[in-house]
């Protein structure tokens, strides 16, 4: 008999209406009702909080990691049902934290509450389920509208349609169709394991890149933050005519704060040194991380830094591939 735990967290898929919207208010038990049956599976649940997913925080990942640590040795699987907006935030976080985990740790929510017409919350459940007590895979993964995807390159694309996630720049790993499981592709074990503390350190900042995003940002940044994200143009520009931000990442990189370059473009990463543009955001100090979504990007920068603040460390372990998370820098 194998044993899963499923932790709650709320999100829409255990929402009602209420007089302000829709909020998490379904019961564990309700929610656990909806799984359906796997032959020799024992489900048990547990609520971990009950929140909106967007009010989700760093501190809110580290309770997960820390539950699902210290449950590892009593259960074969672990399901957590989210709410969708930052479920990739908390799976990539999950993924950095637990490494080295040994068991498959599943999210899933729904576009649709559980109890409304029409929900995707039942497939999406049972996909988990199935996934969960039939994959021979450790580690983080995301099950969404009948897809898996690794923890760490799942982004949600859309804010309504039953299809709001996608695996960007990775293969899919398995699909689910009519409770059987179909696998498409074998992510390397080889990847780098970094045992660590459970700790994050929140305190950094992502700049998306605009025409007319002013200079002196950076001047800020250097004095109340721990890293810097900005997310470039294509493949890692940034101007250095009329508002030259050049300088400023300059700035920061003597001041020992990690710049850390990824790219506003979903697919297909960036090459940094491919342009003058992206060149002189190099030379001045900005580590580029390839291919790596920005959900990614935040959660482990936050990882690393609760590591180390040495920013020659922090450029190994960012372009250090972990838990599937970059295949080029």
């Amino acid at each position: 008999m194998q044993e899963i735990l499923v932790l709650t967290t709320g999100g829409t898929i255990a929402s009602r209406e209420t007089e302000n919207g829709l909020a998490p208010g379904l019961s564990d038990e309700v929610i656990i009702s909806y799984f359906g049956e796997q032959p020799a599976v024992n489900l048990s649940v547990e609520r971990m909080m009950n929140k909106d997913s967007s009010n989700m925080q760093p501190e809110d990942w580290l309770r997960l990691a820390e539950k699902l640590k210290a449950e590892r040795a009593a259960y074969d699987a672990f399901i957590i049902t989210h709410g969708t907006d930052t479920m990739a935030y908390t799976a990539a976080g999950l993924s950095y934290l637990l490494n080295d985990f040994d068991r498959p740790i599943v999210l899933t929510g729904s576009q649709v509450p559980l109890e409304i017409d029409g929900t995707d919350a039942v497939r999406n459940l049972h996909d988990a389920l199935t996934f969960a007590s039939q994959t021979t895979l450790a580690g983080v993964y995301l099950v969404f509208n009948g897809l898996v995807m690794a923890g760490t390159r799942a982004i949600k694309t859309k804010t309504k349609s039953y299809d709001a996630f996608e695996s960007i720049n990775y293969p899919y790993i398995a699909s689910v169709q009519d409770g059987v499981l179909h696998q498409h592709f074998t992510p390397k074990v080889n990847d780098k394991v970094l045992v660590s503390e459970l700790a994050l350190d929140p305190n950094i900042f992502v700049l998306k890149a605009f025409p007319g995003m002013s200079v002196e940002l950076f001047d800020y940044l250097a004095d109340h933050v721990h890293g810097v994200i900005i997310e470039s143009f294509g493949n890692g520009g940034l101007p250095f005519e009329g508002r030259n931000v050049v300088p400023g990442i300059q700035k920061l990189t003597a001041a020992g704060i990690p710049v850390i370059i990824t790219t506003q473009i979903l697919e297909e990463g960036q090459d940094i040194y491919l342009y003058e543009v992206g060149k002189r955001v190099a030379d001045a100090g900005g580590i580029p991380v390839g291919d790596m979504n920005t959900e990614a990007v935040v959660a482990k920068l936050m990882w690393v830094l609760a590591q180390t603040r040495n920013r020659d460390t922090v450029r190994v372990m960012m372009q250090t591939p972990i838990a599937h998370d970059l295949d080029f820098v």
